[in-house]
């Protein structure tokens, strides 16, 4: 069966996470995920508060990201940007594993950050995507982290931040989901640029993606559904992001 188009834009995190991106942009960012209905905005963390206060009222979900761009931070702030976040309103929180960790094997201290920050966001009700960075990670690391994500019982494991040397390939997204449990999400983020590569990767069984191409990918959905085009305020696509 063809998705909806409510569906459709229920997969893409509208990403405003370039950080030259100005207040005007993540404002103009935010209304536009807002109007479009999109899965959620996944935001710089200082401008989360503001961006929750924008999506009120609205099904879109306000996000942002924990250790990022690469991981390396300590646990203790990594908990704290969480803290943060969900103070802020955030309802998806998108972490970085400690790749270092990850690529020295040290897999006991990973998996306890990840399970000391989903268990921290799940307290509060919200939701976690773990971010791997498998530009950098061979398959075995890779269906390691799925498995401690699984136990860890994180919403999503997620194939990138859009930062490294490579973004989601068809041989990751379909190695995450094998190799995932039932009850963990994959979200693709990296080179969906397009309706017809969404459209693949749902196939793959991804449920959500990054996306900065949102008004694109959504305008030629509802072309293609018949659907009159979305107006706003102002003209123009903000093209955020990765």
């Amino acid at each position: 069966m063809e998705p909806t188009y409510s569906q459709i834009a229920g997969m893409i995190d509208h990403s405003l996470l370039n950080p030259t991106l100005t207040i005007e942009a993540l404002e103009e960012g935010c209304r536009l995920a807002k109007a479009y209905e999109t899965g959620s905005v996944c935001i710089m963390p200082y401008y989360l508060k503001r961006c929750a206060e924008i999506l009120a009222g609205s099904r879109v979900k306000a996000s942002t990201t924990i250790g990022f761009p690469h991981g390396g931070h300590t646990t203790a702030i990594k908990l704290a940007e969480t803290r943060q976040a969900l103070a802020d309103g955030g309802e998806e929180l998108d972490m970085v594993v400690n790749i270092s960790r990850v690529l020295s094997g040290d897999w006991e201290a990973v998996a306890l950050e990840i399970r000391e920050i989903v268990a921290l966001t799940h307290d509060h009700g919200q939701k976690v995507k773990v971010i791997f960075e498998n530009c950098y990670l061979n398959d075995d690391q890779k269906i390691r982290l799925c498995e401690i994500c699984g136990e860890a019982r994180a919403d999503w494991v997620k194939t990138s931040t859009g930062y490294g040397t490579g973004g989601a390939t068809d041989a990751d997204l379909i190695l995450m989901r094998t190799h995932s449990p039932a009850h963990v999400q994959i979200k693709a983020a990296g080179g969906v640029r397009d309706l017809d590569r969404l459209l693949f990767v749902r196939s793959l069984g991804v449920t959500r993606v990054g996306a900065s191409q949102t008004r694109t990918i959504l305008d030629e959905a509802r072309r293609r559904m018949g659907l009159e085009p979305i107006l706003l305020n102002e003209p123009g696509d903000s093209n955020t992001g990765s």
